[in-house]
């Protein structure tokens, strides 16, 4: 199964708080930070709300 690469790219301080907390659930705490994450339906969802504050590579 493939995975996803996450990676923080902008700062979530003026942001909502739903989606900071999405960058929590993500694993996510400062910028540039990456993790890697299974690639399911739930991280999809993860990373669409918080789309312009990540970069996504896909990982095998």
């Amino acid at each position: 199964m493939s995975e996803l690469k996450v990676t923080q790219i902008k700062s979530a301080i003026s942001e909502k708080p739903n989606q900071r907390e999405t960058l929590r659930s993500l694993g996510l705490k400062r910028i540039g930070q990456s993790v890697v994450r299974e690639d399911n339906a739930q991280n999809r969802g993860y990373v669409h709300t918080v789309r312009h504050l990540v970069k996504v590579e896909e990982v095998n």
